[in-house]
């Protein structure tokens, strides 16, 4: 946490180091809400609208009633990236099931909590991630959608963050998720591509991974700019086959692989992934525009 990092809660903007929620807080408890990640350029929050739609929707899968419409969400987001004093940064919106009793009934919650934190964010432990990113693949599997739905985007990450404390013990910068099949699915926080024969190519949401909206951006951005995409299971022997691959996700934004364990990307002769990465600049851009 920075020490100019700031957060909205209950209709104020303070200090996050001042901020608190109970500690019978189901949130906290037992990973009980729901969460969006948000990055705002210029003073205006990019995708905001598919961000706060993704979180009606995870909302609603889990029960949980939001406290606030979303026009007033939009009011706070806005008031606090006004009173954030950089003009570019991080935004976590977090709703949590409440405070209620000890036990994970959530019938013992009267009422939700929600609060948004400004900040900065590095997803990853380097100093340059533009000079590419180090994957491990871990050994602990993505949970199949039959047993949670990975487009819930809820407050309990222990799946990920299993797997991410796998990565750090192999002194890599970032983990990669294969789910029970051996399918490559995400890495812990992003999105995975990779560029093979020209085409850009991207695991499905079937295969056990967050419908990213970067994810989206970037594939709309590959299309306009002409480049062939397909989303299509990939298994680990794709990605070590592949000329180029990548990582993408709202914390992350756009990030090269190097390298995977062992294995060690060429950089190619005509690479795309710098292409793809100015179309998603052009398009912050453009959706961000200077006041």
């Amino acid at each position: 946490m920075a020490s100019n990092a700031l957060c909205w809660i209950d209709d104020s903007i303070i200090p996050a180091d001042q901020a608190s929620v109970s500690v019978f807080d189901h949130g906290l408890l037992y990973g009980d809400g729901v969460f969006e990640g948000l990055r705002f350029y210029h003073g205006r929050t990019f995708m905001l609208e598919a961000h706060l739609e993704r979180l009606e929707q995870s909302a609603e899968a889990i029960g949980l009633v939001l406290p606030h419409t979303v026009r007033q969400i939009t009011a706070a987001i806005e008031s606090l990236v006004e009173a954030y004093p950089a003009d570019s940064g991080y935004l976590r919106l977090v709703v949590t099931r409440g405070p209620g009793s000890l036990g994970i009934d959530p019938g013992s919650c009267s009422r939700p909590v929600m609060f948004i934190i400004a900040d900065e964010l590095r997803v990853m432990n380097v100093s340059d991630p533009s000079q590419g990113v180090s994957l491990h693949v871990a050994r602990t599997r993505r949970l199949p959608a039959s047993c949670l739905n990975p487009e819930i985007k809820s407050l309990n990450y222990l799946n990920n963050i299993l797997a991410r404390i796998e990565a750090n013990r192999a002194g890599m910068d970032e983990a990669l998720m294969l789910n029970l099949d051996g399918f490559v699915s995400e890495g812990s926080v992003d999105n995975l591509f990779i560029v093979a024969e020209g085409v850009l190519r991207t695991p499905p949401i079937s295969d056990g991974l967050l419908a990213g909206i970067t994810r989206a951006v970037v594939i709309e951005v590959a299309i306009e700019a002409g480049i062939a995409c397909e989303q299509t299971s990939l298994r680990l022997e794709d990605l070590l086959q592949a000329e180029e691959c990548f990582l993408t996700g709202t914390g992350a934004e756009l990030i090269p692989v190097r390298q995977i364990d062992e294995h060690t990307f060429t950089a190619p002769d005509n690479p795309l992934t710098p292409i793809i990465m100015q179309g998603f600049r052009a398009r912050i851009a453009k959706d961000c525009a200077t006041r």
